[in-house]
């Protein structure tokens, strides 16, 4: 029971609104300084350290570039303007666009947090505007920026990728086919809403195939970066790291010559953001690690896995379980934490009933993207709600259609390994 403390006191941090990073460093301290007295301090601190010196990290603060870059370069108007002309003109047009513009700027965020604001910002009074409801907008919005991790470069496909030691590419690869199945489930779901409430189209008809073809010119500078980032790892043209680099300088270049709203004022607050961004990222590997330390020392992991085989000898009753955790520790914990935390102790259990290491992070991935939707924490609920200024009581009342539809995808990527890494098995051909 003693090995336990550190994870009840990281709860208890966590539930203070104490930081992720600053939650996992104390409560893996508090073990080091008062259960595992033996263990030297510079060794924990060198585990602290020791962490970030890789490779690979290199791509976080990349893509977190390419995200900043995009706010100011012109890009998430392109790609807006070119979600407008596709599905504008059907009930709920909006709407529809809201959820189209997540999975399209999914490959040049990877931040549903990021995602959702800028949304909450651009679209939801225009929303408004067009006669949707306040909550309503919220709803959609927060629903669909659980779209944006999942689409590469998301940084949570990174983190377990390096944390369950399986290529970034196979993530990326992979996360394609969970993030459309959630798009369409969601723009189902936003459909049957429309229908029902009679909210209208943004655009009077459909757009013609000239008028398509012309708004796909002048998007398709935006569009190519998360076509060329798969094209290009796909041929062997280089590393997801290396196309975190080359995603940003494209994108620069896109900004400065192509749409020309990126100017030399901006790049500050790109590397501000950056910074800031990339710190916070960092901050919670090196404190997972340190803590991922004590979990070694202790073999909980070990332990958890035992306690599962002992369980049950099925894996689909096992993920049944893992998903009921998921779901549950998703309402009170935020999605990235939950990842370094649980991930490790995760993985070597389904390992040990065969299942895919990859397949096994689309599951675990969607299912904390839905946690960022679910009271009465959910990160997403907090971010729109805030911005847009609604009761959380009248957002809830809207999003659960939303989570419905989104749980109908885990249960879909959950048990069908065929679905969840289509793309995976396409373009590993």
């Amino acid at each position: 029971m003693q090995a336990l403390y550190p994870v009840i006191v990281l709860f208890i941090l966590f539930f203070l609104n104490i930081p992720v990073a600053f939650a996992l460093m104390g409560s893996s301290l508090f073990y080091f300084v008062f259960i595992n007295t033996s263990m030297p301090m510079q060794m924990v601190i060198q585990q602290f350290v020791t962490s970030v010196e890789s490779f690979p990290y290199l791509a976080v603060p990349f893509f977190i570039m390419v995200g900043s870059v995009m706010n100011y370069s012109g890009i998430s108007e392109a790609l807006m303007d070119f979600a407008d002309v596709l599905v504008g003109h059907t009930k709920g047009g909006l709407a529809q666009v809201n959820v189209l513009l997540s999975a399209l700027m999914g490959g040049i965020s990877g931040s549903a947090n990021a995602d959702a604001a800028m949304q909450s910002k651009i679209l939801v009074p225009e929303m408004e505007r067009k006669g949707f409801s306040k909550p309503f907008s919220a709803a959609v919005t927060a629903a669909s920026s659980a779209i944006s991790p999942v689409i590469p470069p998301g940084t949570n496909l990174i983190l377990y990728a390096l944390i369950a030691n399986v290529p970034v590419g196979h993530m990326f690869l992979a996360a394609y086919m969970p993030g459309a199945l959630m798009a369409i489930a969601l723009m189902i779901t936003v459909h049957i809403i429309s229908v029902k409430r009679n909210y209208k189209p943004s655009r009077d008809k459909m757009s013609s195939v000239v008028e398509i073809l012309k708004q796909f010119g002048k998007s398709i500078w935006a569009l190519f970066i998360p076509f060329g980032i798969i094209m290009g790892m796909r041929f062997g043209m280089f590393t997801p790291t290396e196309a975190g680099g080359i995603a940003v300088l494209f994108s620069v270049i896109v900004g400065f010559l192509v749409y020309r709203k990126l100017k030399l004022k901006h790049i500050p607050l790109i590397l501000m953001d950056t910074v800031k961004g990339t710190g916070a990222v960092m901050a919670i590997i090196a404190s997972a690690r340190v803590f991922g330390y004590y979990l070694t020392l202790e073999r909980i992991p070990q332990m958890i896995t035992e306690t599962l085989t002992n369980m049950t000898d099925s894996a689909f009753i096992l993920l049944v379980v893992i998903n009921l955790l998921l779901l549950f520790i998703g309402m009170f914990l935020e999605g990235g934490a939950a990842l370094v935390i649980l991930a490790p102790l995760l993985v070597p259990a389904v390992r040990a009933f065969g299942v895919d290491p990859v397949h096994f992070g689309m599951i675990f991935i969607v299912n904390i993207m839905i946690g960022g939707l679910t009271p009465p924490f959910g990160s997403m609920m907090f971010t729109v709600c805030s911005i847009v200024d609604v009761k959380l009581e009248d957002f809830i009342k809207e999003v659960w259609p939303f989570i419905a539809a989104l749980l109908a995808v885990l249960l879909l990527v959950t048990y069908s390994e065929s679905a969840a890494l289509f793309t995976l098995n396409l373009f590993s051909r």
